[in-house]
């Protein structure tokens, strides 16, 4: 009974946090995120303005709710690649998946959230902000697989370069996006042009064993 208690709370967190999620990103989309305040948010998800705070401390984690599955989604890669598979090659996979899945964690968010993102300053601040933690993250997982022989520097360099080109192919989907381009004419150009910068980052990364 303990153990069910338990997971029924939990369940009913989770209900939570998602229904003030999403009540949040249709006021952002609907006002603008700097216009909108955390007590509307609060009125519109029928909660308390400290229920808001308990879940999300910041205000642009309401409209950025992945961050935490963003920021790790490429050390995950690297960390969870099959035996013998390189990062690099762990890395192209993943991406090209994402890409096929349309994944809004690659970017494929849809065009009013890219609107909302775009527009407002303090998102793209956050965002800049989550793509670097990303990178940390990854210089992080590289560390733990770089041949002792190499430079210190090298799981940071090579984490620079890939998260770069992340970065780079992010900001690409949110271009067409907001060019009025639909996910699967997106994910036809992107996936292409994430060859070719992959196909750049292997012939210079030196961090290629699996």
């Amino acid at each position: 009974m303990g153990t069910e208690s338990m997971g029924l709370r939990e369940s009913k967190k989770q209900e939570t946090r998602q229904l003030i999620s999403d009540h949040a990103t249709r006021l952002f989309m609907e006002q603008g995120f700097e216009q909108t305040t955390i007590a509307e948010i609060a009125t519109a998800a029928r909660v308390a303005k400290k229920t808001v705070t308990n879940y999300f401390p910041r205000k642009e984690d309401l409209a950025l709710d992945h961050h935490e599955a963003f920021t790790a989604t490429l050390a995950r890669a690297v960390a969870d690649r099959a035996a013998g598979e390189s990062p690099l090659a762990a890395l192209r996979r993943e991406f090209a998946a994402a890409v096929e899945a349309c994944d809004p964690v690659a970017g494929f968010a849809g065009p009013e959230f890219a609107r909302m993102i775009a527009e407002s300053p303090t998102l793209s601040a956050r965002l800049r902000e989550l793509h670097d933690l990303r990178e940390e993250a990854l210089a992080e997982a590289l560390a733990a697989v770089t041949p002792a022989q190499a430079p210190a520097v090298a799981p940071r360099a090579a984490a620079a370069l890939l998260g770069a080109a992340h970065c780079l192919l992010f900001q690409r989907i949110q271009e067409l996006t907001l060019a009025g381009e639909p996910n699967d004419r997106i994910a036809a150009i992107v996936a292409p042009e994430a060859a070719y910068a992959f196909d750049l980052l292997e012939a210079g990364l030196p961090i290629t064993e699996g």
